[in-house]
C-alpha cells in the first residue's frame, strides 16, 4: 500500500462511550463475533381486502345529431331499444290553426277559436252597439230603386257622382238610411245615356251566354252588316260590344227575341229575382197531351222541387201552343210539356214585356229605341 493510499484512507474515530455514539448499536466492535441480526419489527396486521367488483365493459356513448343550430347534443340510452310507433297524420283541425298563432303586444294570440266558440252553449254573444254599422249600403239602395246596377253604383260612388241628402259620397261601402234622398250628377246621367240595349232575333244553333263545345255565342252575330238601322239610332261602334251581356236566356234549340244590354237597370228588370216581366212564346209540339194537361200547364206543375208561377197557356191547334210566362227557368217550357206527355219540336219567343220581335229577321238586330221600354 502506497503512502498516497494511506493518506486517503480515513481514520476511524476513537470509540467513545456508548451513550455518546448514536450509531453504536449498528456498529460492530472489532474482534467481536458477529451477532445475529436483530429481528425487524413485525408490521401490524392488515385488514382483509374486500373482493374487487367485476369490471364492466365500457360502452361508447351514442350522441344524437343536433336538430337545429342551437340544439344541444343529447345522450341517447345505449342499452334501451327504441320502439317505433306507426306514423299518424295529425288532423287539420288540431294542427292547422296553430300556424296562425301570432304574438301581438307581447301576448300570444290564438286564432283557433273565436270568442263566440268559447261561449257556453245557448249563450248569444253581446255586441257592442258602437261597432254595429247602421243603415243599408248605398249601392244596394240604388239598385233596389232601379237607378242602376250595383256595379255601376260602385263606379259612380268612386268617381264622386252620387249625392245623398245633398252630400257628395265618394267612399265605397257607405251606408245610408233606407229613405234617404239620392241624386246622381250629370256626369252619371251622360255615362248612363251611352249604354246601349240591343234586340236580336237569335237563330237555332247559337247559345245565349258562354260558348259551349262546337257552339257560337249569339253576341257574335252583332255587327254592322246585320244591323237594321232606324231613325234616331246612334252610329254603331265596336266599343258598344264592351260589357254587353244577355238579359235572360234562350236555349240553343230555340229562336226569337234575345236582349243584350249594358244598362244595369234593364238587366235587373228582366232577370232580377222579383222580375214580373211577361215573356211570350209560340211553341210547336208533338205527341198526345194527357187528360187535364192544359190546366196543369197553366198551374200546378213544379220543377226542381219548387212550384211554378201561374202561366197563361192556350192551345192554338193540334200541334201549336201559346205560352205567356213571368219567369224563366232553364228549358222551362220544354220540361213543362214533357210532364203532360208532349215533346217540343219548335220554340220561338216573340215578346218581352212591351217590346215585340216584330218583323226582325233571323240573325238581324236593332237598338232599343228611346221610346221603348220593357
Amino acid at each position: 500500500m502506497s503512502d498516497f493510499d494511506k493518506e486517503r484512507k480515513p481514520k476511524r474515530p476513537p470509540a467513545g462511550p456508548a451513550s455518546d455514539d448514536p450509531w453504536a448499536k449498528w456498529r460492530e466492535p472489532e474482534g467481536a463475533p458477529a451477532a445475529a441480526p436483530a429481528a425487524r419489527p413485525r408490521p401490524p396486521e392488515r385488514l382483509e381486502a374486500k373482493p374487487e367488483k367485476p369490471v364492466m365493459p365500457v360502452v361508447p356513448e351514442v350522441r344524437e345529431r343536433p336538430t337545429g343550430t342551437l340544439s344541444p347534443i343529447k345522450s341517447a340510452a345505449p342499452l334501451r331499444s327504441a320502439v317505433k310507433k306507426p306514423f299518424q297524420k295529425a288532423s287539420t283541425a288540431a294542427t292547422a290553426p296553430r300556424i296562425h298563432d301570432q304574438v301581438r303586444g307581447g301576448k300570444m294570440r290564438d286564432k283557433r277559436t273565436s270568442r263566440e266558440d268559447r261561449l257556453p252553449a245557448g249563450q248569444a254573444p253581446v255586441r257592442d252597439p258602437a261597432n254595429v254599422q247602421e243603415g243599408i249600403r248605398l249601392s244596394k239602395v240604388m239598385s233596389e230603386r232601379g237607378m242602376c246596377s250595383r256595379r255601376e253604383a260602385d263606379l259612380w260612388i268612386e268617381r264622386g257622382w252620387v249625392l245623398v241628402n245633398g252630400e257628395r259620397i265618394s267612399e265605397l261601402g257607405s251606408r245610408i238610411a233606407a229613405d234617404a234622398e239620392i241624386v246622381i250628377s250629370k256626369e252619371a246621367e251622360k255615362d248612363q245615356a251611352k249604354q246601349v240595349t240591343i234586340l236580336l232575333n237569335k237563330p237555332i244553333g247559337y247559345v245565349s251566354g258562354q260558348p259551349e263545345d262546337d257552339c257560337k255565342p249569339a253576341v257574335t252575330l252583332i255587327s254592322a252588316e246585320s244591323w237594321v238601322k232606324q231613325s234616331g239610332d246612334p252610329e254603331f261602334k265596336p266599343w258598344m260590344l264592351r260589357g254587353l251581356a244577355p238579359a235572360g236566356r234562350l236555349d240553343i234549340d230555340s229562336t226569337g227575341l234575345l236582349v243584350f244590354t249594358q244598362d244595369g237597370r234593364v238587366a235587373k228588370k228582366l232577370v232580377g229575382e222579383d222580375s214580373g216581366v211577361e215573356k211570350e212564346y209560340l211553341v210547336r209540339v208533338s205527341g198526345e197531351m194527357i187528360k187535364g194537361g192544359l190546366e196543369m200547364l197553366r198551374h200546378g206543375l213544379e220543377l226542381d222541387g219548387k212550384p211554378l208561377r201561374q202561366a197563361w197557356v192556350k192551345q192554338l191547334n193540334e200541334d201549336q201552343l201559346h205560352f205567356i210566362l213571368k219567369e224563366g227557368k232553364k228549358r222551362q217550357i220544354r220540361r213543362m210539356c214533357e210532364l203532360v206527355g208532349l215533346k217540343v219540336i219548335g220554340l220561338k219567343r216573340v215578346r218581352i214585356g212591351r217590346v215585340m220581335l216584330g218583323d226582325l229577321q233571323i240573325g238581324q238586330w236593332r237598338f232599343l229605341r228611346s221610346n221603348e221600354s220593357f
